[in-house]
């Protein structure tokens, strides 16, 4: 009941503002949802803003997608927790876009409707054996150490093997190398889920590898992931001067089309660095890493495996447990320059075996779509110009859907920092705020909308446990509280169930 009462207090209190504000709906309140809606109530004065997420709780991969040795990064929440509590502004949690309310009843009711829910699922491989058990992807693995209350219930087998392959050499790859390779000790004092913990410290994996379809200069991470996943104490790092250094008597050993690749990959290694600082930077800390240790790992250390120029070709199984994974067939990669210094990696028709237990595929996050939106299935993302999003995928750029706009991943792919969600807040806001200048959006902003008061109402009428802001901050309080007790910043917690009977306690 407590939910419901916070519920009214809330429906109530704005009731009585301006009868006709601006009034705009922001589904997901991830970075993107929370600095869209911070842009939006500094620029509209007397605007009203609510944020709704499918979870009880907000903050989106800050809270479920940020390494828990990564504090620090977690810090933009305190921005965003003053964004949640502005007058103008109510978060509304467990509210699900399209089985609590739908996206054509949301554009009814506001003035304003912006998608920022970000991307829940996951690109494919598509190679045989990808259903096997023990296949996961990444995205699933850091919801399952970061106390994702979808991802309780993976369980990745840690025990039965000491090798994990990891696909993708990016930062969400570094950063699930980390986790399964540092001393659980330091993870114990993160706010790590107790779950996982207790997994790691059980855990027999003692040899990580990761893949990557290209070479050390175009690695997908940044200098300071990899400095971090570099400097865990006590790990063999193994990289081989092959990968760093091509030498004639390695060209005249392989495929002619793998000796084409090699013998432009100078030439293009040299213009990728430099127009590429970075590039630059990680090809400098991997070069010394590669020598900087012993030549061969001592007893029971454990070891990183930088593995480049390989692409995964089919997942192997296990003669010894049926449908379990047991190793990746991989095909040794070139590359082929198509113009501007890019590079793709091309196939070389040769093929090697690498044993595992484990598979986590860091090779992407993908959004998905509701009914009545566009979408764009290839690229996994909602068709828009600077924000606005158009009626269909044929690219025309006077075709916009009314007071419909699109922020973050949703908008632009999966990719960038927490922080580029700021530039990308900054230009759909821009666009909205250019449309209600040239009176584009007069036909939905000339007549009052019911907002969150038509929101509250529709969602009440089908039993739906709304989770306000007051409800988080008590969930918010418990985790902190249960943290004290084991030395963490907080403990979390991790079923929906214990998430709803703390947001509905008093």
């Amino acid at each position: 009941m407590a939910i419901f009462r916070a519920r009214r207090v809330l429906w109530r209190s704005f009731s009585t503002i301006s009868s006709h504000p601006l009034r705009v709906c922001i589904v997901g309140s991830g970075p993107a949802g929370f600095y869209t809606a911070e842009k939006i109530l500094k620029t509209h004065q007397g605007s009203q803003v609510d944020i709704i997420d499918r979870l009880p709780t907000p903050y989106g991969l800050v809270r479920s997608g940020v390494a828990p040795d990564h504090p620090e990064t977690k810090n933009v929440i305190n921005q965003f927790s003053r964004v949640a509590q502005n007058g103008r502004c109510s978060f509304f949690g467990n509210v699900a876009l399209g089985s609590s309310i739908s996206l054509v009843e949301l554009r009814e009711l506001y003035h304003v409707v912006v998608l920022a829910y970000g991307a829940e699922s996951d690109r494919v491989v598509g190679i045989p054996g990808e259903d096997l058990k023990g296949v996961h992807s990444a995205r699933e693995f850091v919801w399952w150490y970061n106390g994702h209350p979808d991802g309780r219930n993976l369980d990745p087998d840690l025990k039965n093997t000491d090798t994990a392959v990891i696909l993708g050499q990016g930062n969400v790859a570094l950063d699930v190398a980390r986790i399964l390779l540092c001393p659980t000790s330091e993870l114990a004092i993160t706010d790590i889920a107790s779950h996982a913990l207790t997994a790691l410290e059980q855990s027999s994996i003692r040899k990580v590898y990761l893949v990557g379809r290209r070479g050390p200069v175009q690695a997908a991470c940044t200098a300071k992931e990899l400095r971090e996943v570099l400097g865990i104490k006590d790990l063999y790092i193994h990289i081989k001067e092959t990968d760093l250094k091509i030498t004639p008597a390695d060209e005249l050993l392989i495929h002619s089309i793998y000796v084409f690749a090699i013998y432009m990959l100078s030439f293009f290694m040299k213009e990728e660095m430099k127009n590429s600082r970075i590039h630059r930077r990680i090809y400098e800390l991997l070069s010394k890493a590669a020598t900087a240790g012993p030549s061969q790992p001592s007893s029971g250390q454990r070891e990183l495996h930088f593995v480049f120029f390989r692409q995964p070709d089919r997942f192997l199984e296990s003669y010894d447990k049926k449908g379990y994974v047991s190793g990746v067939h991989l095909e040794k990669t070139g590359l082929k320059g198509i113009g501007s210094g890019k590079q793709i990696a091309i196939g070389t028709g040769q093929f090697e075996n690498l044993s595992c237990g484990i598979v986590l595929k860091s090779i992407g996050y993908k959004s998905v779509p509701v009914d009545d939106l566009p979408f764009d299935n290839q690229k996994g993302v909602v068709p828009n110009v600077k924000g606005r999003v158009l009626s269909d995928n044929s690219g025309d750029p006077t075709s916009f859907e009314n007071g419909l706009y699109v922020c973050g991943w949703l908008k632009r792919g999966p990719t960038g920092i927490i922080a580029t969600n700021l530039y990308c807040a900054e230009e759909t806001v821009a666009s909205l705020s250019e449309d209600l200048e040239l009176g584009v959006l007069a036909s939905t902003t000339r007549l009052p909308k019911l907002g969150r008061d038509g929101l509250l109402q529709i969602l009440d009428n089908r039993n739906v446990r709304v989770v306000p802001f007051s409800a988080w901050e008590r969930i918010d309080k418990e985790e902190k509280r249960l943290g004290s007790l084991r030395n963490k910043p907080r403990e979390k917690l991790t079923s929906w169930e214990e998430l709803l009977k703390v947001a509905g306690s008093e």
